[in-house]
């Protein structure tokens, strides 16, 4: 493509940080994309974003399925490019959209791994020896115990802990803030790991959890030994952060039903999103629906 074009692609990307003040880990998944799109038209001798059309862009979710790529991935390389023609018809360098309307194929959706509650149990009444190892069953419990995702869980402050409270403040997707609860065994953790971290770091120091060398703990590192834990206490699952709001939220739906409920605790913007965990619980779902449905009792 046409230099222009890329520095097209370069305004967009500093649209992203500074106006829409999206994360690293977002961007760089946006600059992929867009990338993989940008080599598609220099396959198809297109020069300039002004040259895509509607059928280039069938064209790209074709190809991009053809050569083994997921529905999932395809639909978010059509909207980063959704995202991107948006932006430079705002900018008044395109009239039209031409990925407005094209959708990817279908594929099957992945249901969430989540614990059960033996298996939780397990995993949190562990003895832990070293700090460290009290620090990975405190946040292992903070995760459980409010549905965090893992880059809100390594982004915590002490400032966002509020333990007479019992909730804490987290930042998510988009840069939202919620307010989360914080439950009884989680806030015990807590105090006892505040009085561990306080010797191992400097008082500058606000990171919730620390490393082994007194600064914030990464998401790679909450990763590895959250596995190293499973292993060690015999859990048949690799153990991801993920699966532990998963695990949160089905066992949150089991008990209440509300799925309104745990979509505002997870930070869903869609129900549809959290509808996902709905068949974790369908036989409660299904109880609730003959008990209360005036036509769904036989006679």
């Amino acid at each position: 493509m046409q230099p222009q074009a890329h520095d097209w692609l370069q305004d967009f990307e500093r649209h992203l940080a500074h106006e829409r003040r999206l994360s690293p880990h977002t961007l760089g998944n946006y600059r992929r994309d867009l990338r993989a799109v940008a080599a598609f038209c220099d396959d198809q001798g297109i020069d300039h974003w002004t040259a895509l059309t509607q059928q280039h862009v069938r064209m790209l979710a074709s190809e991009s399925h053809r050569r083994g790529l997921g529905g999932r991935s395809i639909q978010r390389r059509l909207s980063a490019l959704r995202s991107f023609c948006r932006f430079l018809i705002r900018e008044r360098r395109i009239h039209a959209n031409p990925a407005q309307d094209v959708r990817a194929p279908k594929s099957p959706r992945r249901l969430p791994h989540a614990l059960d509650v033996d298996q939780v149990n397990r995993l949190l009444d562990a003895p832990a020896g070293d700090w460290l190892q009290q620090r990975d069953r405190t946040l292992m419990e903070l995760l459980y115990s409010s549905g965090l995702r893992l880059a809100e869980l390594v982004g915590l402050d002490l400032d966002d802990i509020d333990l007479e409270a019992g909730e804490a403040r987290v930042t998510g997707k988009g840069r939202k803030t919620r307010i989360v609860p914080v439950g009884a065994r989680a806030a015990a953790a807590l105090r006892a790991w505040l009085g561990l971290r306080a010797a191992r770091c400097p008082p500058e120091q606000r990171a919730l959890f620390i490393n082994r060398s007194g600064g914030r703990l990464g998401a790679s590192g909450v990763q590895k030994r959250l596995k190293g834990w499973a292993r060690r206490h015999g859990l048949p699952v690799r153990l991801h952060p993920h699966a532990l709001r998963h695990s949160f939220a089905s066992h949150l739906l089991e008990s209440s039903g509300d799925l309104r409920a745990v979509q505002e605790l997870l930070g869903h913007a869609n129900l549809s999103t959290t509808q996902v965990y709905t068949h974790l619980d369908f036989q409660h779902l299904a109880r609730v629906y003959d008990r209360a449905h005036p036509r769904s009792r036989r006679k």
